[in-house]
């Protein structure tokens, strides 16, 4: 008999092993949870290892904000050699001799530091006429991509041995550090690719945080469900807004309320006085965005 799959409510942050897709790594923590419904953040590739958050039942409904915001990254970089993608996956394309040192490319890092445009490589799960750039890569096709605006905040040079590079990397959401580490590599003259990469952080979440898939085996259920933040964790970067009860019964209806004189334009995350309500739209008028489950609120209305 099928086991009946519970109904959970929260965000767990996976530490994703390397060699794992991130599809992989969700349906596992969502046996062993044994939960009805689950999403993950952002794709990090099979070779890459990191922070993964993964979003249980109603916190789906804001993977979006995690999926969007700031990252880091650790990244290791092989220079004189590139590859068909970018990264270890894909088959050598040219071997160059590597003369540089690490002064020299910490010379380097402001021309790929603040706002950037950056194309998207074929190999990425971006869709095109509704199939992912990487099933077309494989079939030899090259599809027309455009720069998108990315911005890298922050990038250190962290050591240089032999031809191995170590770089960290603080950007928006949408940002290919294996494009970065390309652009890199045909600046220095000698080419490079990604033989590592490690996601730190994403928004306001950090891999410190973070637990294993074996850790996940090792725990009984009380001790799983201990380590899950609530939904909201996903929305720190959010200004935040108070509603009473009758507030939040009307917005649960469907209905527009007026905006208090202290809450800004744009998205803001609303709290009614039984917790998260969810997210609101802020113009003339506050109206429902993406709700919390407001059958309880709806009944008291009746």
């Amino acid at each position: 008999m099928k086991a009946i799959r519970q109904n959970i409510d929260g965000v767990l942050l996976l530490n994703k092993p390397a060699g794992w897709t991130s599809n992989a790594a969700l349906q596992k923590a969502k046996r062993l949870y044994n939960a009805a419904k689950a999403g993950h953040t952002g794709t990090l590739d099979p070779f890459a290892s990191g922070l993964l958050p993964i979003c249980f039942g109603q916190a789906t409904k804001f993977s979006s904000y995690a999926l969007h915001g700031d990252k880091t990254y650790r990244a290791t970089l092989k220079l004189g050699v590139t590859t068909t993608t970018g990264d270890t996956e894909g088959s050598p394309v040219e071997t160059r001799p590597v003369e540089t040192t690490l002064e020299e490319i910490k010379k380097l890092l402001p021309r790929f530091t603040g706002s950037l445009q950056q194309i998207p490589p074929m190999h990425s799960a971006l869709k095109h006429q509704g199939k992912a750039l990487y099933e077309y890569a494989r079939q030899g096709i090259e599809i027309e991509r455009k720069p998108r605006e990315i911005t890298i905040y922050s990038l250190e040079a962290e050591s240089l041995l032999e031809d191995q590079l170590i770089l960290s990397v603080r950007c928006s959401g949408g940002t290919y550090i294996r494009t970065l580490a390309e652009d890199m590599g045909t600046a220095l003259g000698c080419g490079a690719h990604l033989i590592a990469l490690e996601r730190t952080s994403s928004g306001t979440l950090s891999i410190i945080q973070a637990t294993t898939l074996d850790a996940l085996e090792t725990m009984d259920t009380n001790d799983r469900m201990s380590i899950l933040l609530p939904p909201d964790s996903l929305l720190d970067s959010l200004p935040r807004i108070d509603i009473d009860s009758a507030d939040a019964r009307l917005l649960a209806l469907g209905k527009h309320i007026d905006r208090p004189e202290n809450c800004p334009d744009g998205i803001v995350r609303a709290y009614a006085p039984h917790g998260l309500l969810g997210l609101l739209e802020a113009g003339q008028r506050l109206t429902p965005y993406r709700l919390m489950d407001t059958t309880s609120i709806v009944r008291q209305a009746d």
